[in-house]
């Protein structure tokens, strides 16, 4: 990976200047310059570095261009003002380079250099209540997406999807269920005002065997949720994710981990009784290390548990496993329990900063201009199974990968079905089937035979878009990093967007095969299988698929 030696090469070069040996560690990424500057790297270094070195910005980067230079990676350095020092990559590293991605494509970008991190990653973690939204799919791309990225970087993750089974839930969704039964079978029967009204009870309950006439509250809501549960499972698999884990709330109850995490509060004096309720002690100045702006309630005054104390059992029992790092992907409707979850780590003893918590926002379904309910059922949501049915999983991924979490998402169902380059997931796929048509034409003509290596010569793929592209496969690992620091896929679905534009820029420019001109063909080629291997692993990274023809 060309871009992770020059960043060695560059430390190493930096730890020679005076003073400057232990600020080498602390700089960022690799950066792209601006389009008016002509280079392939910028680096901001000499500013951040002055006033250890001692020296103005402006001097160290010509200092810093000058040492730069001479790297085996770097074919000229020069610098801008304030400070900046940009650098052109050799043909020769990049070529280099595209032959170590088409050799082994599944390892382009894979970093064995950082520290490994044992992450636990629980997302989607909807209420067993009724079928999944289509948020809940925004919430599943996110998780699932971050989690093929840090594996690939190299961490160990865990998924799991919350099961909220406790508290009274289930006798709530039985009532529900059986007030539908008996609407059915000609009994005056009322959902309760707090119940559940989705119309999808009315079909759940038409389905019940004959003996349910005899079954309880309890009884209603256990089988609703064994339905539920299993369709939500349904919909993610067809969603393409796969939780290493399904976490029963109920669990907590079991085990007693409900009472130990209370009895450990206790312990380190984080609770305090007041009328009648026991309170966990969380707003500042109660405790340094909190960001929660009052003390909640754990247990009320009848003895019964809030749902904040199982959810703090759950984040004990994920640090207990030896997860040393939490993900928690949230609905839009979370936003305070951010604080406050963050002040119960801090009481239980560990870092709140090693627990990151990501707040994804509301989708709005669209045709065209116009907003549009598309649920065929009486309810308040759209389904992600609708969406899915309607527009396939690919589509509806690649949108949601596509927006920051911290931004409402408008997703344009007339859109995602165009097959065209105005829909952004079928102009990344063509590009991996055109590669595979090409390589069948190349075949065909001979230019190309089983089992042949393809040679990317420096001097052969010298026009502009030719190298715009090896450019672009270059930044591949760079562009996982970033993913991985702001722990969101949108600039991998950003980068593989580029990608699809530079290469058919470049196809329309210039003939790739060619049976009188084979060397050029071959090098031409080569580029392809670059661009056709990242392009698969990135839309991988996204659980998007490459066909092989479209």
């Amino acid at each position: 990976m060309i871009l992770a030696s020059l960043r060695k090469a560059l430390l190493e070069k930096l730890k020679a200047f005076p003073n400057l040996k232990e600020t080498a560690p602390t700089l960022g990424m690799l950066a792209l310059p601006p389009k008016h500057i002509l280079a392939d790297v910028s680096l901001n270094w000499p500013m951040a570095c002055a006033k250890a070195a001692g020296a103005a910005p402006l001097d160290l980067a010509h200092e810093m261009a000058k040492e730069f230079g001479r790297i085996v990676e770097v074919a000229s350095a020069h610098v801008t003002p304030p400070g900046f020092v940009n650098l052109k990559l050799a043909d020769s590293a990049l070529c280099a380079n595209l032959m170590a991605i088409t050799l082994s494509p599944s390892q382009y970008g894979c970093d064995g250099s950082g520290r490994k991190r044992a992450i636990l990653l629980e997302f989607v973690s909807a209420n067993p209540t009724g079928p999944l939204h289509l948020a809940s799919g925004r919430g599943a791309t996110l998780g699932d997406s971050i989690a093929r990225i840090l594996r690939r970087l190299g961490h160990l993750v865990h998924c799991e999807y919350y099961v909220n089974d406790g508290g009274g839930r289930v006798e709530l969704l039985g009532k529900s269920l059986q007030a539908r039964y008996d609407e059915l079978h000609g009994k005056s029967a009322q959902v309760p005002d707090d119940g559940y009204q989705g119309d999808y009870l009315k079909d759940m309950a038409a389905a019940l065997p004959p003996e349910a006439a005899a079954w309880t509250a309890q009884d209603f809501g256990r089988h609703a949720m064994k339905v539920l549960l299993a369709s939500q499972k349904e919909d993610m698999a067809a969603f393409g994710v796969r939780f290493d884990r399904w976490f029963h709330e109920s669990e907590l109850y079991a085990n007693k981990s409900v009472e130990a995490t209370l009895e450990e509060l206790k312990g380190r004096k984080m609770v305090y009784d007041k009328d009648g309720a026991v309170w966990l002690a969380t707003a500042r100045g109660e405790s340094a290390d909190s960001e929660d702006d009052k003390d909640r309630v754990l247990v009320k005054g009848d003895g019964k548990p809030t749902y904040f104390l199982p959810d703090i059992a759950y984040h004990r029992d994920k640090y207990g496993r030896g997860f040393t790092e939490l993900i928690d992907i949230l609905g839009a409707d979370h936003h305070g329990y951010v604080p406050r979850m963050k002040a119960a780590v801090a009481a239980l003893g560990r870092d709140p900063a090693t627990c990151h918590m990501i707040i994804h926002q509301l989708v709005h379904l669209f045709r065209g201009a116009a907003p549009v309910k598309m649920s065929k059922r009486a309810g308040e949501f759209v389904t992600l199974r609708e969406v899915m049915d309607e527009v396939g999983k690919d589509a509806a991924r690649f949108f949601f990968a596509q927006r920051t979490a911290d931004t409402h998402l408008n997703f344009d169902l007339d859109l995602a079905k165009k097959k065209s380059s105005e829909n952004p997931v079928y102009y990344c796929q063509y590009v991996h089937a055109r590669v595979v048509s090409i390589f069948k034409e190349a075949a065909k003509s001979g230019v190309v035979e089983a089992g042949m290596r393809l040679q990317p010569t420096p001097e052969l793929l010298a026009e502009k878009e030719e190298r715009a592209i090896l450019i672009q496969l270059a930044w591949f690992p760079e562009v996982l990093k970033v993913c991985e620091r702001d722990l969101s896929p949108h600039q991998l679905a950003a980068y593989l967007l580029e990608i699809a534009g530079l290469f058919h820029a470049f196809y329309e420019e210039h003939r790739v095969v060619d049976a009188a001109n084979p060397r050029l063909s071959q090098a031409r080629l080569c580029l392809c299988d670059g661009v056709k291997a990242v392009m698969a692993e990135g839309l991988g990274l996204l659980g998007v698929s490459a066909p092989q023809e479209m």
